[in-house]
């Protein structure tokens, strides 16, 4: 029969520590798309390149990160890592994680991007004595991140919430983890974790609708 007894006074006073927790969520996702962001371009470059080498190189990271759990990469960087003596922190395993997710998930999606780009802009560049490095960043890159900007909007929202996953590595300091100290220490699982998925709930619109808005200013023709 159910007899539970709800007691929203008790979760309500650990907002601000929640509250706190959400600042480190945001802090974690923020800095993980910044570095996915910039490994996703080196990725992309690789896989441009003539190089072998380095087309393998992007080409298997773009695959593991997309066809292997976010926790098994949170994992590899906290314990995995470990066996070769290199020891993160919870806070740096989650960060890694989730930038190397990030990267790889981005990389494909710049990979679509750029097939929306005609080679003749490229070659354009080229032709007014461009390298092929700087007809990429001052002619395909910026196409290439205008395209790509909603799909960056979305990762961004995902890596939000893929921090969740860092109470499995012992990270403490985020929303989720908070959340789950709190709710060890009283029981109160349903009014705790309500209270967190509004949170990320509002985070999540907010960077939604924070990138609409960033999208109108600077893609309005």
């Amino acid at each position: 029969m159910f007899n539970y007894s709800f007691r929203w006074n008790q979760a309500l006073k650990a907002l601000p520590q929640m509250l706190d927790g959400a600042l480190v969520t945001l802090q974690v996702a923020l800095l993980s798309m910044a570095i996915g962001l910039a490994f996703a371009i080196l990725l992309t470059l690789f896989r441009r390149s003539d190089s072998r080498i380095l087309k393998g190189f992007a080409t298997t990271w773009v695959e593991v990160a997309r066809n292997t759990p976010a926790l098994f990469q949170i994992y590899m960087a906290h314990f995995g890592l470990g066996a070769f003596g290199i020891h993160l922190s919870p806070y740096l395993s989650l960060l890694a994680g989730i930038a190397f997710n990030n990267a790889g998930y981005l990389a494909e999606n710049f990979r679509g991007a750029l097939k929306a780009i005609p080679e003749t802009q490229a070659r354009a560049g080229r032709s007014l004595g461009m390298s092929s490095l700087q007809a990429f960043r001052f002619i395909v890159l910026p196409q290439m991140l205008r395209i790509a900007f909603l799909p960056i909007t979305n990762q961004m929202v995902w890596a939000i919430l893929m921090t969740s996953l860092g109470v499995t590595v012992g990270m403490n300091t985020d929303l989720a983890g908070i959340t789950q100290e709190l709710n060890a220490r009283s029981f109160r699982t349903f009014e705790f974790f309500a209270i967190a998925a509004v949170i990320y709930y509002v985070i999540a619109k907010a960077v939604t609708l924070a990138a609409r808005l960033v999208a109108w200013r600077l893609f309005r023709s």
